[in-house]
């Protein structure tokens, strides 16, 4: 009878194990870290990544005789690795810089990337190393430019951080990088997405969504194998739906967070979120299976009709069969990873009450400029003239004091070890991740959303909450269309930290703020202190390191000077009011351009026709274009003045 019952026990464990993430048995595993070099610069190319056009791509030499190469090179290290990468930029006028994006830099802080926040630009021909240990995190991630949206151009690749004692077992390993992808560069689409004749501001279009840098992606896969997938959204605008047909994902780790394993049919991955999956392929060889990409289409404004939502990759068991057609689902049923539970050494029970709370209240609109802006608390993001950590380093006594870092950087001080509760309100119609620096945060409550035509469900601090044990952690979470969330996360990691929209027209747009957390610690530690290449680069770009937010290093309490939003509009002047009057005043105008470019083509002088369109401020080449069926001797004559004054500037 005993006997019986331990086979029943046995075989119940076994069943169990079948159905599940099996934990590898790490305990005696050591690994010797290493050091890693790499030496990148800049450049600018054309690349066909979605097989449909020849976009102008941003570039990465990696100084080993191949040249100029798209896509980026993707990054693999260990657990306990340094990584020392050198940035040199190419570009003939830009600036740039590098993130890796949910790296801790704990200790190094200026490591971290974004210019204005922990850097200065990265001027043309100047370099700047990024030298750093990804000591304590392994998982999924990914690197950036974090200057002007020049990520979306390209600039951009996963970064593997493996760990010896990854705890489930798995036979093989593939990163899918997903993205969407434009076909005009990102400051062709800036200038008119940040535009008076946008006043909506609605977010510019993509042409195709992704994944590996290329569309129709093909997979080829073996039967009976356990597959971890990285999957790893790189875009800068779109959500995405993820599904395999007819396989199931266990998930085990998000933003570099190990999980109790979860099995999901469908994933719901933001822009700079993370998910690592395990996937069992089937024991026969005799069809194939889609591997699909949906737009969440809720966050465009406008649906081109030519525009496909739903994009078919292929997972081949046999290249002899067809490939398969697309997979439709009768409904989204994705995970909600509000349910994960962070498994391991990254279980964590829910964190105290806070020491600080901090409301945030998301909201879009126009400034007196008419151009659309995005605001935290009204306040517009607006870079400070200097670095805000390097007036941490120079402020002494007064680095505690808020008023250092601007008014108009939305800049929070956090004490050492403070348990800090922050409380998103999205009064906006739209979903937008948001991504913390430095930092994995307890995800304790998320609303759910509201329709266009209700009231902004807001986070009642009285309420009755019923918060999860363990809370799900990670560094990218999404809110809902006109509701909250709440996060939790313990400030220690001395450092001046980012918390800002990963969509990246809204960074564009200024929704972000600034937490500078632990200011003492941050002046007194050796290595958060200025490198002198560090140094250098800022006098290349001429940029001050010392001063506060308005470059002042004699009362770092005086603000005279420093860089300010847009005064707001006049009362009772609303955005629909902007909407009217610009439409209103555009459909003139454009009548009046219209009348005048038709009646330049009865003269016959074309350089007298290109005079007249720029006296009325207009780029000849642009009207030209808007009526090319009529102007073909005047787009030769501008092509040749564009010929000719690039020969005079050689």
């Amino acid at each position: 009878m005993l006997f019986k019952s331990f086979v029943l026990l046995f075989t119940a464990i076994l069943c169990h194990i079948s159905n599940a993430a099996i934990v590898r048995d790490t305990s005696n595993i050591t690994y010797t870290p290493q050091t890693h070099y790499f030496n990148w610069t800049t450049g600018q190319g054309h690349y066909n990544v979605d097989g449909t056009f020849d976009a102008e791509v941003i570039t990465c030499d990696a100084n080993d005789g191949k040249g100029p190469r798209f896509p980026w090179p993707s990054i693999k290290v260990n657990k306990g690795d340094r990584i020392i990468l050198t940035l040199n930029n190419g570009f003939e006028t830009k600036n740039t810089s590098i993130h890796f994006h949910g790296l801790f830099q704990n200790g190094t802080n200026q490591m971290d990337g974004p210019e204005m926040i922990t850097q200065c630009p990265i001027a043309p021909n100047s370099s700047f190393t990024y030298n750093f240990t990804v000591d304590g995190q392994s998982g999924s991630y990914w690197y950036h430019s974090h200057t002007k949206g020049q990520y979306m151009d390209g600039m951009k690749g996963t970064v593997v951080i493996e760990d010896p004692k990854f705890p489930f077992e798995y036979d093989k390993e593939e990163v899918l990088e997903i993205a969407e992808w434009y076909h005009k560069d990102i400051d062709t689409l800036t200038k008119k997405f940040m535009n008076v004749y946008n006043p909506t501001g609605a977010e510019p279009i993509p042409q195709n969504l992704i994944m590996n840098n290329t569309m129709n992606l093909t997979w080829a896969v073996e039967p009976n194998t356990t597959y971890l997938l990285r999957f790893i959204n790189t875009g800068g605008f779109v959500s995405q739906y993820i599904w395999i047909e007819d396989h199931e994902f266990e998930v085990v780790e998000v933003d570099g967070v190990y999980v109790d394993p979860y099995k999901a049919s469908m994933l719901y991955i933001t822009v700079a979120q993370r998910y690592t999956v395990l996937l069992k392929t089937k024991d026969t060889t005799n069809k194939n299976y889609a591997i699909m990409q949906k737009f969440d289409d809720t966050m465009l404004d406008v649906i081109p009709n030519d525009l496909v939502l739903n994009r078919t990759n292929y997972m081949m068991y046999n290249t002899n069969l067809s490939k398969p057609e697309e997979n439709i689902v009768d409904e989204l049923d994705f995970l909600d990873d509000f349910n994960l539970v962070p498994y391991g050494e990254y279980k964590e029970e829910l964190l105290g009450e806070p020491d600080q709370r901090i409301t945030l209240d998301v909201s879009m609109n126009n400034l007196k400029n008419g151009i659309n802006y995005a605001f935290f608390n009204n306040i517009t993001f607006t870079q400070p003239k200097v670095p805000t950590l390097m007036s941490v380093l120079s402020s002494g006594n007064d680095s505690s004091d808020p008023t250092v870092y601007g008014s108009n950087t939305n800049a929070f001080v956090l004490e050492k070890d403070e348990i800090i509760e922050v409380v998103l309100n999205n009064l906006d119609t739209g979903t937008h991740p948001f991504h913390l620096h430095g930092h994995i945060f307890q995800v304790i409550e998320r609303g759910v959303a509201r329709d266009d035509d209700q009231t902004p469900l807001n986070y009642d601090p009285t309420g009755n909450y019923s918060y999860p044990q363990y809370p799900m952690r990670r560094d990218t979470v999404y809110v809902r269309p006109q509701s909250n969330f709440v996060i939790r996360f313990k400030a220690d990691n001395p450092g001046v930290w980012f918390f800002h929209c990963h969509i990246e027209w809204h960074l564009t747009q200024g929704l972000a703020v600034v937490f500078v957390e632990d200011p003492q610690t941050i002046q007194s530690t050796n290595s958060q202190q200025l490198t002198s290449n560090h140094k250098n680069v800022c006098e290349a770009v001429g940029v001050q390191y010392e001063g506060n937010a308005a470059a002042n290093t004699k009362d770092y309490l005086d603000l005279t000077g420093e860089n300010k939003q847009h005064k707001n509009l006049p009362k009772g002047f609303t955005a629909k009011g902007i909407v009217a009057m610009t439409f209103s005043c555009l459909s003139g105008i454009l009548g009046l351009i219209t009348i005048a470019v038709y009646g330049l083509m009865g003269m016959n002088d074309p350089e007298a026709q290109i005079d007249f369109i720029e006296e009325l401020g207009l780029d000849p080449k642009e009207v030209v274009d808007e009526n090319e069926e009529n102007t073909s001797s005047l787009t030769s004559l501008i092509n040749q003045n564009e010929q000719s004054k690039g020969n005079d500037s050689l």
